[in-house]
C-alpha cells in the first residue's frame, strides 16, 4: 500500500486465492458484482498484460468501497515513511518505505489512496480526501508524467471541494414517533430513523429538500428491535430522489399471553 510492492500483492493473491489465477478469478467476480462494467483483471498486481483493462468510473467504484468498508486502510495509505526489517539466516537489514502518493504531504485533508504506473497506462491515481465531513475520489489515468498526476487530481479534489457541500437530512436514531401493535404485550412500539441521511448540494444554491414519511399503520406481534416499519424518502425541488432510510422499530415486543388476550 505504501510502496506500491507488486510482489506483496502477488504473495497476498496466492495465500488468499491459492494461485494468483484463482484469485483473479476472485477480483473479477467482485468487479461484476460492484458494477465494474469495463474492468477485466488478468494479474493481481495491475502490471501490463493483454486484455488487463479498467476505466477512471471503475477505479472510482473500487476506492469507494475500500474506503466506505475497510476505513482501516487508511493507517496505512496515509503513512508518509516507514520501515521494515529483513530477517534472513546472515542477519538483519533495514531498509525504509516512502509512500508514492505525494498528496499526503502535498494536499489538505488527503486520506489516500493508491498511485500506479505502468509503461502502457503511464501515470495513474486515485486520490481520496476529506474536508468537512464530505468525501472525495479523484481518478487520474495516463498522465504524461508522476508531477501531472497529483496536480490534475488537485484541481478536481479543488473544484469538488470549492462547489459541493454536503447537507444532513436525517440523524440515525432520530424520534420518527410511535405505531400501533397488534397481538402484542404492548399497545403501541416507538419507531426511529435506521441511518444517517445525507445529500450532496451545489454550494449556495439552497436547493430545497423535502421530506416524505411513510410509516406503517401497525405491526402485529411478534417482532424484534430493528424490525422495518416505513422509510423516511427525501426528494429535492425537481423531483429526483436526494435520499432515503429505513424507519424501523426501537424495542422488540412480544406476541401477547393468554391473560393480555382476555383483557
Amino acid at each position: 500500500v505504501i510502496a506500491s510492492a507488486n510482489d506483496a500483492a502477488v504473495a497476498m493473491a496466492e495465500f488468499i486465492g491459492g494461485s494468483e489465477d484463482g484469485f483473479v478469478q476472485m477480483m473479477n467476480e467482485r468487479a461484476k458484482e460492484l458494477g465494474m462494467n469495463d474492468t477485466v483483471f488478468i494479474n493481481a498486481c495491475g502490471l501490463d498484460t493483454d486484455g488487463h483493462v479498467s476505466s477512471a468510473k471503475d477505479i472510482a467504484i473500487m476506492s469507494r468501497e475500500l474506503i466506505t468498508n475497510f476505513p482501516e486502510v487508511r493507517e496505512y495509505t496515509t503513512t508518509w515513511m516507514d520501515t521494515i526489517t529483513h530477517k534472513t539466516r546472515k542477519g538483519e537489514t533495514e531498509f525504509g518505505l516512502t509512500n508514492t502518493n505525494k498528496l499526503i504531504k502535498w494536499y489538505s485533508g488527503a486520506t489516500g489512496l493508491k498511485t500506479g504506473s505502468t509503461g502502457l497506462a503511464k501515470y495513474c491515481l486515485s486520490a481520496t480526501a476529506e474536508r468537512n465531513g464530505m468525501e472525495l475520489i479523484a481518478v487520474i489515468m495516463a498522465a504524461e508524467n508522476n508531477t501531472a498526476r497529483f496536480q490534475e487530481a488537485m484541481k478536481l479534489l479543488d473544484y469538488g471541494f470549492g462547489n459541493y457541500e454536503v447537507k444532513k437530512l436525517c440523524d440515525k436514531g432520530s424520534d420518527c414517533g410511535t405505531i400501533q401493535v397488534l397481538k402484542g404485550g404492548a399497545e403501541f412500539v416507538q419507531v426511529k430513523a435506521a441511518s444517517d441521511v445525507s445529500a450532496l448540494i451545489k454550494k449556495g444554491q439552497g436547493q430545497d429538500i423535502t421530506e416524505q414519511k411513510q410509516i406503517y399503520e401497525s405491526l402485529e406481534a411478534p417482532f424484534d428491535a430493528g424490525c422495518k416499519a416505513g422509510e423516511i424518502v427525501y426528494y429535492f425541488s425537481d423531483g429526483s430522489e436526494a435520499g432515503k432510510t429505513d424507519i424501523i422499530t426501537a424495542q422488540g415486543v412480544e406476541k401477547a399471553g393468554i391473560e393480555q388476550n382476555i383483557n
